[in-house]
């Protein structure tokens, strides 16, 4: 009878001891070697809208693929045919997709231990690409905010240093899709009109209606939609550069507009005078355009 009322009290305990409150989760590590960021992340607006739930890292088939932060794997296998591995942290989950699991269930893993290996296909970026997901709960947040945003690299402070990053006079841009580049800025025989000039720009090989973003904060100074350049927003970065995003399928942001790096500014498309869907980029300094792969 003593020993009932002993433990009585103490199961009670388990029962109502409230669970322990989520902090703030810590710094994620990053997944791959490179860190080359594609397409990022664009919550749809509703529960089964159009969106991406995540961001898309640049990679080569191949590439081994790591944890972002200790925690125990909850998935490894296949989804819809797509390999992915979902690690539980504790507070959120980590997704990656698509790859070979090189875990299984259960186990515990370590910040950046290998997981898994990048596949090639099946990818829905124009080259192979590693997408990472992040969940809290059924919610979906981006991964970007943990990782930084992509403007700090973690190294080794042991190893050899890493190179400065891109950027030329101030101007350092992002990416404002992924996907492989498929026409550099140059001289070059126009596909449509068979006259031989300068190409203003570089070309992104990507799927039309894919989300287009801001290669750095400024103020949208152009919309438009002309014959050759299509439907077209311009960003004004500094009073003597701008960058300009063409061939768009839809305009999301107005003349006037103070936009963020990576905000959402269109999507791509196959408007004017274009082959195909893909995004024109370029950048304009002093009213002259410029190579913009100078600038990313």
């Amino acid at each position: 009878m003593l020993r009932r009322i002993a433990v009585a009290p103490l199961l009670l305990l388990l029962v109502v001891s409230p669970p322990v409150q989520a902090g703030t989760p810590d710094p994620w590590t990053w997944p791959l070697e490179d860190h080359a960021i594609g397409d990022r992340f664009d919550p749809p607006a509703t529960d089964y809208g159009r969106g991406h739930r995540g961001v898309d890292l640049a990679a080569t088939a191949g590439d081994a693929v790591r944890a972002v932060a200790a925690g125990r794997v909850v998935f490894a296998g296949q989804v819809g045919g797509i390999g992915v591995v979902t690690i539980d942290h504790g507070r959120e989950r980590s997704t990656y997709q698509p790859v070979t699991a090189r875990v299984k269930v259960g186990d515990a893993v370590r910040a950046g231990q290998v997981i898994g290996t990048l596949l090639g296909s099946p990818s829905h970026c124009a080259g192979a690409c590693l997408h990472l997901g992040r969940l809290a709960g059924d919610d979906y947040l981006d991964p970007l905010e943990l990782l930084g945003g992509g403007r700090f690299r973690l190294i080794d402070p042991t190893g050899k240093p890493p190179a400065p990053p891109a950027g030329v006079g101030g101007h350092g841009l992002q990416r404002p899709v992924g996907g492989r580049i498929t026409s550099p800025f140059g001289m070059r025989v126009h596909p449509v009109t068979g006259e031989r000039k300068l190409h203003d720009g570089t070309d992104f090989g990507v799927p039309c209606g894919t989300p287009v973003h801001a290669a750095a904060a400024g103020t949208v100074v152009g919309r438009s939609h002309s014959k050759a350049y299509g439907k077209r927003v311009v960003i004004r970065h500094q009073p003597d550069f701008e960058t300009s995003y063409n061939h768009l399928s839809a305009q999301s942001v107005s003349v006037g507009d103070r936009v963020t790096a990576g905000q959402v500014i269109g999507r791509s498309g196959n408007t004017g005078l274009s082959t195909g869907c893909h995004l024109h980029f370029m950048a304009v300094k002093s009213g002259k355009p410029v190579n913009p792969q100078d600038y990313l």
